[in-house]
């Protein structure tokens, strides 16, 4: 385990700090109060103390999810992430970066790239997700939790925290992350797939999402960085299937219905990509 996640880490029953072990079944965690927690053979940690409300996404949308990125549509992003991380790292801190709802830490490991000074570790509920984030960048770990609840992690145990298409639980982020560190979002804008929101019957943006990040925030954070992305993507009909299946339309879109909607749609299918990326501050107290 990574010297700086292994200290940053805390047992989520009791809060006290891990130390690392060999079990009977390979390694674990184990901390002072005797709660002990495997080490999976892909790599990532189980934090998970059996209260989890859902299991994340599933192995389709993951290995979706993984193409997609792999392809490059996305890069955009990524970088915009990258920047704003660059920006807000001071390097004098506690040098650990959180990503929490990973995914498959794609856009951790590319932060990582860019910092060769931190290690990172990649939270989310989803065990597939996990398996491929577990082996994202040699100096990122997973780890198993729901970021809805308390964070296994110790106050101000992070330098900067990613939260890409993700929950957002101010409270919990505000508290294990160390001033002057930086929170980095990212969410859709409006317009965001739009083309394909209309034309497949897809889950479309919230209109007032942009005002419940901000309500889910600013009691514990201010804003001191935004930048609005955009980019026209043309892809196959295969390209905007696994796009849908690795978003939340894919747990309410009928299969057979949507693949004759993707069908009926001109090749290549012209998409927007529009995201929010917005870097916040801790405030004090």
């Amino acid at each position: 385990m990574l010297r700086d996640v292994l200290a940053a880490l805390r047992c989520p029953i009791c809060k006290l700090p891990l130390a690392e072990r060999e079990s009977g079944t390979g390694r674990a965690l184990r901390c002072p109060g005797g709660h002990s927690f495997d080490i999976a053979r892909q790599g990532y940690l189980s934090l998970d103390t059996g209260r989890r409300v859902h299991a994340g996404d599933t192995a389709e949308m993951i290995a979706a999810r993984a193409g997609f990125l792999a392809a490059g549509h996305y890069a955009f992003v990524t970088d915009a992430i990258v920047a704003a991380a660059r920006e807000a790292w001071s390097g004098g801190g506690t040098r650990l970066i959180v990503d929490a709802g990973a995914g498959t830490g794609h856009h951790l490991a590319a932060v990582l790239d860019a910092l060769p000074d931190a290690e990172g570790l990649a939270l989310d509920v989803s065990k597939p997700a996990l398996r491929r984030a577990a082996r994202a960048h040699a100096r990122a770990a997973a780890a198993l939790c729901d970021t809805w609840g308390r964070l296994p992690l110790a106050d101000r145990a992070a330098e900067l925290l990613l939260n890409v298409f993700a929950p957002r639980n101010g409270f919990e982020f505000h508290r294990v992350l160390a001033p002057p560190g930086a929170l980095v979002v990212v969410t859709p804008a409006a317009e965001h797939l739009g083309q394909l929101v209309r034309r497949l019957a897809l889950i479309g943006v919230d209109p007032v999402k942009a005002g419940r990040v901000a309500g889910s925030l600013g009691e514990h954070f201010a804003l001191v960085r935004e930048a609005h992305e955009t980019r026209e993507l043309a892809l196959t009909h295969a390209e905007v299937r696994a796009l849908v299946e690795m978003g939340p339309s894919a747990w309410h879109a009928d299969p057979g219905a949507l693949a004759e909607r993707i069908a009926a749609l001109p090749e290549p299918v012209q998409v927007t990509a529009a995201v929010h990326v917005e870097t916040y501050r801790p405030r004090s107290g």
